[in-house]
């Protein structure tokens, strides 16, 4: 099996690309669902879906235009990056719902914290999904034609 090295780097790159705007949409979601939930006291699936409502929409801008370069129907792209992001979703619920439920997180504090146990179960199931949503995007959204 041959390698093919050009593949490789513009994989790499978009993975590099990929990382950074995961990080200003986690930036952009997390700091949403703490002052929702933790200082405003919002419910956590509440606060959970509209950090991730604002992330999706900086994520979808980005991903299209600076890490995929789409140039295909964007209404189609919306719709099946919507799809994706609802399927991430459901994944990123599923692993919360266990480690609040399941390993008790809603409970875990930490003094410097509040509701510490929710901030740590968001962040972990962040990574469920982000992995989920690049995989969906670069092989079902943006697939190259």
């Amino acid at each position: 099996m041959k390698i093919d090295k050009a593949e490789t780097h513009k994989t790499f790159i978009q993975l590099l690309k990929y990382g950074v705007i995961g990080l200003s949409n986690t930036f952009i979601t997390w700091i949403a669902f703490f002052v929702l939930n933790s200082l405003l006291g919002v419910p956590y699936m509440l606060s959970n879906a509209v950090g991730y409502v604002l992330g999706v929409v900086n994520s979808f801008i980005w991903n299209r235009t600076w890490v995929f370069k789409a140039k295909s129907d964007i209404k189609r792209e919306a719709v099946l990056f919507v799809v994706g992001f609802l399927l991430c979703y459901g994944l990123q619920s599923i692993v919360s719902v266990i480690m609040l439920e399941g390993f008790d997180m809603k409970h875990f504090t930490l003094s410097w914290i509040p509701k510490a146990g929710q901030n740590i179960t968001m962040l972990v199931a962040m990574v469920f999904y982000t992995l989920a949503n690049y995989i969906y995007n670069r092989c079902v959204t943006f697939k190259e034609k």
